[in-house]
């Protein structure tokens, strides 16, 4: 069977025809050379039905990439690794705090601030030189949202309060709302908040400079992308504010804490290497 010929469903429930060139463009941004990429596309030609879903064909494709080479997978494998940071949304916010520092700026997550009318609180507050940027951080641990023109409506009329309460004051004098996510966004979502001059960051969007561009070119990676570390052992490392992989790099006494045997810790920092040193 062709494997474009098959309709596949997505997050969204529409069908729609199964796109080679997408996951094949998915395989390649992970660093899987050519060899992998014919690997696992041939695997996956036997695997496919009329009908599925097409979070199932990225788990399969997970899984193949995974046994040929681990440190391509924990790339491969970044948006279910991003769902996986919560159930709560702090170390998606502390991950988009982490990307801001990237660019320069310095930051703090979770901040009070008092606007004209009332106080909000504020996912992550930037500054670099004169500049302050405001993040709203819109996390999802589930696929096929979409962030809706409900949400840049809620959060401009909150920049706002905040501007007219004073908020660029001392040597601060340029302003940038950001709507951050790991989801999409509707075109209603995006022509309003162009038309208001919010900068958006979602999981692809905007092209070029998504979400996922921003991970890959930094190289900070959260720790639920690597396959050698279980969910608990995961899970535990995020209870203790440690959502990096980078951190894990410099300190591997963070995976002793977290319980993993010593003859699986060499096996854990290869693949962090493997994964930092593709970046």
């Amino acid at each position: 069977m062709e494997l474009e010929s098959i309709q596949v469903t997505k997050a969204n429930g529409f069908l729609e025809p199964f796109s080679v060139k997408k996951l094949r463009a998915s395989l390649s941004r992970s660093g899987a050379d050519e060899d992998a990429v014919n690997h696992v596309l041939l695997v996956l030609e036997s695997k496919l039905y009329p009908g599925i879903k097409t979070r199932e064909i990225y788990k399969l494709a997970h899984q193949l990439l995974k046994r040929k080479v681990p440190g391509q997978a924990a790339r491969f494998g970044l948006k279910k690794a991003i769902m996986e940071l919560g159930p709560s949304g702090f170390p998606f916010e502390h991950l988009i705090g982490e990307l801001f520092v990237n660019q320069g700026f310095k930051t703090e997550v979770g901040v009070i601030i008092s606007g004209k009318c009332v106080s909000h609180e504020i996912d992550v507050v930037a500054t670099r030189g004169n500049e302050l940027a405001l993040v709203e951080c819109k996390y999802r641990n589930h696929p096929g949202f979409t962030i809706d023109v409900k949400i840049p409506l809620y959060i401009n009329s909150r920049f706002q309060d905040l501007l007219d309460n004073g908020i660029l004051t001392g040597t601060l004098s340029k302003f940038t709302g950001w709507l951050a996510t790991n989801a999409r966004f509707s075109d209603d979502a995006i022509a309003f908040s162009n038309c208001k001059g919010i900068q958006l960051l979602g999981w692809n969007y905007p092209e070029g400079k998504a979400l996922k561009d921003w991970i890959d070119k930094s190289g900070l990676y959260p720790i639920t992308c690597l396959t050698t570390l279980t969910n608990s052992e995961k899970g535990f490392l995020l209870e203790k504010n440690v959502v990096l992989v980078e951190n894990l790099s410099r300190n591997r006494n963070l995976l002793e804490k977290a319980g993993v045997a010593q003859n699986r810790i060499q096996k854990v920092m290869m693949e962090i290497d493997h994964l930092l040193n593709q970046v």
